[in-house]
């Protein structure tokens, strides 16, 4: 199964855990993780966890989100159809950043 998380689930892990809601996506996450590592799962990326990573305030999470670029077995480029699919969806009512996320999870069904 093919799967696109995006930059708020590679973060979750670094969240306050004090909430239950919290650690349960927590939780969930982790685990995906390991269903990535076995092979069960496979990672997408896309240039726009490339974008938001770099924006990261925290150069400890920067660096342990990049390394989970190396189990993808796709990286989704810009291009004019994830652009258009976005416009579409942020015009629904979508968020700028969510659009694009989708938009590229969308894309590697194509």
């Amino acid at each position: 199964m093919k799967i696109y998380l995006d930059n708020c689930m590679f973060n979750r892990p670094f969240d306050e855990q004090s909430h239950l809601r919290i650690r349960l996506e927590t939780e969930a996450k982790l685990a995906i993780q390991e269903e990535i590592r076995r092979g069960t799962f496979q990672l997408i990326w896309s240039h726009v966890l490339d974008y938001e990573n770099c924006k990261n305030p925290f150069q400890e999470r920067t660096e342990q989100i990049i390394k989970w670029k190396k189990y993808a077995i796709a990286d989704i480029e810009e291009n004019t159809e994830i652009i258009n699919a976005a416009i579409l969806l942020n015009s629904n009512g979508l968020k700028k950043m969510d659009s694009l996320h989708i938009a590229c999870a969308g894309f590697c069904e194509s």
